[in-house]
């Protein structure tokens, strides 16, 4: 596999220096983007960031900064259709896939990049809110990771009871109609974080980490994301209902959950973990959506389990072998 150096913006990133980024061609002919900290005595192994709708890899500098401190070399995916990825539509606000599924061959070039760049092992997986759905499915079809970890994962999706039959009738009539690659009623094609003040907003209770999501997108607009397609939505709820009938792999598994939760589905997350021997849910007090973006004293311990997390599995080491299967 080919790859390239791609732009990489470190004057917001706020990560650890030495961060670069490549651009990755998939197997159809989807060029992705792919950045990576891999710093001298990354003994621990890499942890790799599946991030959500709408994220792109400098949002998670902070992040990177916490796990080279810990000894760990650092990997995040802009997926298809987000970030400085391929867009998929005329409209390059509008989040879109066309199978829930192609985000799998994203995977497969990460992951094949990790193998070129000689990415320590082992390898572990954080996946937040949709990154969440991608990296269970990886999880379920791929053995290459020691251990995995969710953040907010989208394994359901959280709508109140009056938009929940309005929402899966534009999903599923949507594109059967010519509207599939319209978005919802009621969305908007502007970034959720640009457009919400930080008053009332559903990510997180910290200002200064919401100030920074809104300080990148200004200095750097060509990441900003709006709504999804409806066929996104179709997708994506075809997508939770295959992952909830799946049995829970044998993979040790973390999971946080605030509990103001208000974007993904808590019943769904809920029910998934009590269903994984293997795995452990941590419930995040008056926590917001994304935990590694809460307050200093609460993303610090759920930094510090995810490292111990980690740490226990780390005898389990995956063979590259298993990036063919």
């Amino acid at each position: 596999m080919k790859f390239s150096p791609a732009p990489f913006f470190e004057d917001v990133a706020g990560g650890p220096a030495g961060g670069a980024a490549h651009w990755v061609t998939t197997a159809d002919d989807t060029r992705i983007r792919v950045g990576h900290w891999y710093p001298e005595g990354a003994k621990n192994g890499t942890v790799m960031m599946f991030p959500g709708r709408t994220e792109y890899i400098e949002k998670y500098g902070n992040t990177a900064v916490e796990f080279i401190d810990r000894g760990f070399a650092f990997l995040a995916v802009d997926w298809r259709g987000q970030g400085l990825a391929d867009r998929l539509l005329d409209d390059p606000r509008v989040g879109h896939v066309d199978q829930f599924t192609d985000y799998q061959q994203d995977v497969h070039a990460a992951l094949e990049l990790a193998v070129q760049l000689d990415l320590p092992k082992p390898w572990y997986v954080i996946g937040h809110s949709m990154g969440g759905a991608i990296g269970l499915r990886a999880v379920l079809e791929r053995d290459v990771f020691a251990a995995c970890a969710f953040t907010g994962p989208m394994w359901g999706i959280f709508f109140t009871p009056i938009m929940k039959p309005l929402s899966r009738l534009t999903a599923y009539w949507g594109p059967r109609i010519g509207l599939g690659e319209k978005t919802p009623p009621t969305t908007s094609l502007e970034s959720y974080v640009a457009s919400q003040p930080f008053e009332g907003n559903m990510l997180t209770r910290d200002a200064a980490m919401y100030q920074m999501m809104k300080d990148q997108l200004e200095a750097h607009p060509e990441l900003a994301l709006g709504a999804p397609s409806t066929i996104w939505l179709r997708e994506a709820l075809d997508e939770c209902a295959w992952l909830m009938e799946q049995t829970a792999p044998s993979t040790p598994a973390l999971t946080f959950l605030g509990s103001h939760e208000q974007i993904v589905d808590r019943k769904a997350i809920r029910a998934r973990m009590a269903n994984w021997p293997s795995g452990t849910l941590v419930e995040i007090p008056d926590g917001e959506h994304e935990v590694l973006m809460e307050a200093p004293d609460v993303r610090g311990p759920v930094f510090d389990q995810l490292t111990g997390h980690f740490l226990a599995a780390h005898s389990d080491t995956p063979t590259s072998a298993a990036l063919s299967s």
